[in-house]
């Protein structure tokens, strides 16, 4: 579509017509003293001198594929089958917009279905939407579904085991509403305390598994304490894990969210990521976000449509369950290719690559003097969590200096644990990145 300018006298009728003079009438809501508030710019340059200064500031950049990466915290390197670039690459994904117009947006609402139906068939769950915007939006969108479907109850008991980052985004995500969410504590002590802290004012309860730390856990006395006073159970994942773990269904969970970046997307310098979402057919008409069904026209052929949408949300206004009402479309269309693309045994792979060479880097880590493993050798997925003999930052100083991207300084979230660093391994390190790492973590103690 073009771009046609108006003329003078266009914009002359059209300020007569909503009765000012003059453009800047529109702006007089504005305080004066920040209308036009003076910026500190640099004079005016050329094009060829602002290239000259991007390529010189782009020669500060280091190529990050020499470095061996053991950083994750909820982000994740991993392979991505070149499919994936091409497919999600055609012009018709990437321009595409919202598929509201079903009868010439088939193909876009049958990648989103086939994206909804894989979804559930990893998590154990009934109906998934697609899509929130990370993981961290999505479990707060859960929480608020669960606070709704349990009529206003408003206790939200959530593990500190959870990621960090998550439980802030749900504490400001939920801001203004009749919350209380309590669970922030001590990472040590296990659901013991939490689970008395259950009782008929919990809207739900939210756990994460593999959790924070990597660890994996048994839920299922949680999703059963949680049921029995009559709150849903929440459980946020890493999707790369149930390739391997038992999905969240088969133990209880009412709701599962997680971070889909893992699948088929690079880390990309923090986003745009992926939030998936998915529940029991019970709750689907609190879902929030859009859902895509298949369903048949009338000569009898398949066809796709969107059954939920958000727009159902914005006519019931107050009422809605959320409004969100933007999805990762292209994002999820990546995950999508990548989960067809793996298949079940593919992803079955991935999982078991990551787990057992985190369990062989833990090992090693483990035997050099100094270093050692606070929650034990066992019972965790691709991530891991040392004690360090000297200070985190400086192990970290260290390996960077080995081109190694170190783990995640646990103290800026945990106290109790500032001399612990979260490593994470995946399928894409190798024996001899985890043989580098060990000897510069044995340089970095000495």
């Amino acid at each position: 579509m073009s771009f046609v300018p108006n003329t003078p006298a266009d914009r002359e009728q059209m300020l007569q017509a909503i009765g000012v003079h003059s453009t800047d009438d529109l702006f007089l809501d504005v305080p004066a003293d920040v209308r036009y508030p003076h910026l500190e710019l640099p004079d005016p340059i050329s094009e060829a001198e602002i290239l000259a200064e991007l390529e010189s500031l782009n020669a500060h950049n280091v190529d990050a594929s020499t470095y061996a990466c053991f950083l994750g915290a909820g982000a994740y390197r991993h392979f991505i089958p070149s499919v994936v670039g091409h497919l999600i690459g055609r012009g018709e994904f990437y321009t595409a917009y919202t598929p509201y117009q079903a009868e010439i947006s088939q193909g876009t609402l049958q990648s989103i279905f086939e994206y909804q139906s894989m979804i559930c068939a990893l998590t154990g769950m009934d109906v998934a939407n697609a899509s929130h915007y990370d993981g961290a939006t999505a479990l707060a969108e859960a929480a608020i579904m669960a606070h709704n479907a349990t009529r206003g109850r408003s206790k939200v008991i959530v593990s500190p085991a959870v990621h960090p980052e998550y439980r802030q985004v749900l504490r400001t995500y939920t801001q203004g509403l009749d919350f209380a969410i309590v669970g922030d504590g001590d990472v040590t002590r296990g659901w013991g305390d939490l689970l008395k802290m259950i009782d008929r004012d919990t809207a739900c309860v939210i756990a994460q598994n593999p959790d924070f730390f990597g660890r994996i856990h048994d839920l299922r006395p949680v999703a059963d304490a949680a049921h029995a006073a009559g709150a849903l159970f929440i459980v946020s994942v890493n999707p790369i894990s149930l390739g391997l773990l038992k999905p969240p269904g088969e133990y209880g969970a009412d709701i599962v969210t997680g971070e889909g970046q893992s699948l088929g997307w690079p880390l990309d310098f923090g986003g745009p990521y992926l939030g998936i979402f998915a529940c029991r057919e019970q709750y689907v008409r609190r879902m929030p976000g859009r859902l895509v069904g298949q369903t048949v026209d009338n000569r009898g052929q398949r066809g796709f449509v969107l059954t939920l949408q958000t727009r159902e949300q914005h006519i019931r206004r107050e009422k809605a369950t959320s409004n969100i009402c933007t999805n990762e479309g292209l994002v999820a269309l990546a995950a999508c290719v990548y989960l067809a693309a793996m298949g079940k045994n593919g992803l079955r792979k991935v999982a078991e690559l990551c787990y057992h060479k985190a369990h062989y880097a833990a090992t090693e880590i483990a035997a050099i003097p100094g270093y050692s493993l606070p929650y034990g050798s066992s019972s965790f997925f691709n991530e891991f969590v040392v004690h360090c003999p000297v200070a985190p930052d400086r192990v970290n100083d260290a390996l960077r200096r080995q081109k190694i991207i170190g783990g995640y300084a646990l103290g800026r979230a945990y106290p109790q644990l500032k001399d612990c660093l979260l490593f994470c391994v995946t399928e894409m390190n190798s024996r001899y990145q985890i043989e580098r790492l060990t000897a510069a973590l044995r340089d970095a103690a000495a």
